[in-house]
């Protein structure tokens, strides 16, 4: 017999949501700060493998971010992460 597997539940994304990845975003920058200025490493393949790692992360969250901005998703510029703000205005809502 088959069982039924239940499906995960679709997470809303909606301002909640886009904050709390702003807040991963900026966890990430911090991890890639600290990893450039204090982390020790054996080899450079050993420190460009984990920034590397990190970046990728990073990358697939802010792309997910913009996405929800650009599909019109209200959010603060007060959440935005510190590398956001540094970047050029892509229309967002204050």
């Amino acid at each position: 017999m088959k069982k039924d597997v239940p499906q995960k539940k679709e997470v809303p994304h909606d301002k909640y949501f886009l904050k709390s990845l702003h807040q991963e975003i900026d966890l990430y920058d911090r991890k890639l700060a600290y990893l450039e200025k204090f982390a020790q490493f054996d080899s450079t393949a050993d420190r460009e493998g984990a920034e590397h790692k990190l970046q990728t992360k990073r990358a697939s969250l802010a792309e997910t971010a913009k996405k929800l901005v650009a599909e019109g998703v209200e959010f603060s510029r007060t959440d935005l992460p510190r590398s956001f703000r540094a970047e050029p205005d892509t229309g967002a809502n204050s």
